[in-house]
């Protein structure tokens, strides 16, 4: 039963995917900045706005382009009359690698403090190296913290996990590769972004439990429940999504449709419907998985109960469950748009109007369609996993 179900859908994800990627590749975005390069802060201090030409020393910078000492951050020393702060820097790459350059940025509300020491991103336009206006400081250089971060969570996994936190590693990597390598290209290719979602989806779903937890009927039985209740919150986000009205049109959207140069072809409904689903398809893993894993336990504690028994039993594990995965659902889309809900609490705005506002209308519908595809998963994984572990020869042991 689990193979005549499965096997014709991950068959379908895989032409379908075969059938959606891009292989002409996908357009440029002119508008989406040029090259960047990194750039040390050597000095930080007080400058006067209209101080900007290349060549010329500014203060914390001496004659021959080297930082001089640095003041304090512009924290500190940037909001005097002057409203800029001069920050000497010494180009680590791009084509005027070595050398110093001194760009002065104003001081607003939005500008970060910077220090000396401060390693900083710069967009550069291909213009003069040696000049001044061809570099804007975007950002700072987080790669080395991110890496070390990330060797952190690995080592943790491994430790705890051993084997298995492996697989979950490389289950993680198939994830990445799925979603980088076949959907964000697809989607702006001008594929149906919620076609390439579910697709994209149901693939990271085989590929993940499979690798995860082995080819068994205990993992088929989550993929299974996965699946179908992935499939009702797309059709849950569609309907209401069309209902709502919602547009997409937010400004992460609007920026990526004029980096593209207007993209007449993306959907910004589709792609607020895509990252629905996305969004959803970890919790929904999580779920089935232990819902199945209850199952088994059950089973192989108890090998005398039957479906029924198994699904009663089951059952009060997943309402249990259930309350704890939808609140991590709700909590993780309110700590993503904890800006967002600290703007409307300040706007004056009454309740009905804050929620009915294009914005936080798309989390509440993300999140409620998310939240109703949770507990659809239980029940519905569930019945699937005691009616198959109860035909199962009982096993014991740990």
């Amino acid at each position: 039963m689990l193979a005549a179900l499965l096997v014709p859908c991950a068959l379908v994800s895989v032409v379908g995917v075969l059938l959606l990627y891009p292989f002409s590749g996908v357009p440029s975005a002119p508008g989406a900045g040029g090259p960047q390069v990194n750039a040390l802060v050597g000095a930080v201090t007080p400058a006067d706005c209209s101080q900007s030409s290349a060549g010329q020393a500014a203060p914390g910078q001496t004659a021959n382009g080297q930082p001089a000492p640095s003041q304090a951050g512009n924290g500190a020393t940037g909001n005097g009359a002057t409203g800029c702060v001069a920050l000497s820097l010494l180009m680590s790459d791009g084509p005027a690698a070595g050398k110093g350059i001194v760009s002065v940025v104003p001081v607003e509300p939005t500008t970060p403090t910077y220090t000396e020491g401060d390693k900083v991103v710069l967009a550069y336009s291909g213009g003069d190296p040696t000049d001044t206006s061809s570099y804007q400081v975007v950002d700072f250089q987080r790669g080395v913290s991110l890496w070390l971060l990330g060797l952190l969570f690995a080592a943790a996994v491994i430790l705890l996990g051993r084997w298995k936190g492996v697989a979950a590693l490389v289950a993680l990597g198939a994830s990445f590769v799925v979603l980088i390598g076949f959907m964000l290209p697809a989607i702006l290719a001008g594929r149906a972004p919620l076609e390439v979602a579910l697709l994209g989806s149901c693939l990271i779903m085989f590929a993940v439990l499979y690798i995860s937890y082995g080819v068994s009927a205990q993992t088929s039985t989550a993929v299974l429940g996965t699946l179908v209740s992935l499939g009702l919150i797309g059709l849950l986000s569609w309907a209401f999504t069309a209902a709502a009205q919602l547009t997409g049109l937010d400004d992460p959207t609007q920026n990526l449709i004029a980096a593209l140069g207007g993209a007449a072809h993306l959907n910004p409904r589709g792609l607020l419907l895509a990252g629905f689903v996305i969004g959803a398809l970890g919790v929904l893993d999580d779920v089935t998985v232990t819902q199945t894993s209850a199952v088994w336990e059950l089973r192989r504690v108890n090998p005398s109960l039957s479906a029924g028994e198994l699904f009663a039993s089951a059952m009060r594990i997943g309402r249990d469950h259930i309350s704890s995965a939808v609140n991590t659902l709700v909590l993780a889309y309110a700590g993503a748009a904890l800006p967002l809900m600290l703007f409307f609490t300040v706007s004056g705005k009454s309740l009905g109007q804050s929620i009915s506002a294009q914005d936080v209308a798309s989390e509440v519908v993300r999140t409620l369609a998310g939240s109703i595809g949770l507990v659809a998963s239980v029940p519905i994984t569930t019945a699937v996993a005691a009616l198959v572990a109860s035909r199962e020869p009982a096993r014991s042991g740990s």
